[in-house]
């Protein structure tokens, strides 16, 4: 089964480590996502640009509202998502809790919804 793991964390955060601390991240990170990529779990991961390029499109009675910035005002923001293949839900959060992001962030996990053909 497929799960989503969406990567959460402060943008602040990112900004405080610096240089030397984001290449760091980033190595860690791309480590991470081949090493699952090697064990037949990694789907596809990808990192998202600053949540201030994001903009939230609704439509409401057939009007369609564009918003800059992210859904919702919170503390934490997308920051990234890793699709993974895992055979149980307890495999879906082992693989999650090795996300390097997960040690001072959040990370979502919510099975994949197969929607059913007509």
């Amino acid at each position: 089964m497929n799960y989503v793991c969406l990567v959460y964390g402060e943008e602040s955060h990112l900004h405080a480590l610096g240089r030397e601390g984001l290449a760091e991240l980033d190595r860690r990170s791309v480590g991470y996502d081949k090493s699952i990529e090697k064990a037949g779990k990694l789907v596809v991961a990808q990192a998202l640009q600053s949540v201030t390029t994001s903009t939230t499109v609704r439509k409401r009675s057939g009007k369609v509202v564009m918003t800059d910035g992210p859904f919702a005002e919170t503390k934490e923001q997308l920051l990234g998502f890793l699709m993974i293949e895992a055979d149980s839900r307890e495999d879906a959060l082992e693989i999650a809790s090795g996300i390097p992001i997960a040690e001072w962030g959040t990370i979502e996990v919510r099975a994949v919804y197969d929607v059913p053909e007509r």
